[in-house]
C-alpha cells in the first residue's frame, strides 16, 4: 500500500484562516481601547473623590472646631497643599499637634504633562467663584480635571 495523500493543510486553508484571525484581531482592538480608557477614567473619578472628600473632611473639621481656621475665611483649605501637610489641631499647644486630610495629591491619568507635579493637574475653584465659570482664589472649594477631551459618557473632563 502506497501513501499518495499527504497529511497537513492547503494554502487556501491558511489563508482563510489567517483572513479569520486578522478580522477578531480588527474588532478586539477598539475594545482594548475602550477598556483601557474606562480604567483611566476610573482612576480620575476616585482622585476626585479622593479630593473633595478631603476638602469636605477639611471644612466639618473646621466647623467642629478641631482645625483653627484663617480669619476672614470661609473655612475650606487655601490649597491641595494644604491638605497633605495638614492642619494645626484646635485644642494643640504650640500648634505641635496636626490632621491630615490627604497622603498625597492624586495625579490626573488624562494630563496631557505626567512629568508635571500633581498639584498642576487640577484646576482650583474657590467658594467664591461660579459653578459655570470656575476661578481659584483664597481657598480650595472644588477641583477638577484641566485634561482636554471628553469622557466616554460625552461629558468633558473639565466638568466631572
Amino acid at each position: 500500500m502506497s501513501r499518495l495523500h499527504a497529511r497537513g493543510f492547503t494554502i487556501i486553508e491558511l489563508i482563510v484562516v489567517l483572513a479569520v484571525l486578522g478580522i477578531l484581531a480588527s474588532l478586539a482592538m477598539p475594545l482594548a481601547e475602550v477598556t483601557a480608557t474606562r480604567k483611566k477614567e476610573e482612576e480620575l473619578r476616585r482622585a476626585l473623590w479622593e479630593m473633595r472628600d478631603a476638602i469636605d473632611a477639611y471644612k466639618r473639621a473646621v466647623e467642629e472646631g478641631r482645625v483653627i481656621p484663617r480669619p476672614t475665611t470661609s473655612g475650606y483649605p487655601t490649597s491641595l497643599t494644604a491638605l497633605v501637610d495638614g492642619a494645626a489641631v484646635g485644642s494643640s499647644r504650640g500648634g505641635t499637634e496636626r490632621i491630615y486630610f490627604l497622603r498625597q495629591i492624586p495625579r490626573d491619568p488624562f494630563y496631557p504633562e505626567p512629568a508635571a507635579p500633581a498639584r498642576a493637574h487640577w484646576g482650583l475653584r474657590s467658594y467664591a467663584s461660579s459653578p459655570e465659570r470656575p476661578e481659584p482664589g483664597d481657598d480650595v472649594y472644588d477641583a477638577y480635571s484641566k485634561a482636554p477631551g471628553k469622557g466616554l459618557n460625552g461629558v468633558p473632563y473639565r466638568e466631572w
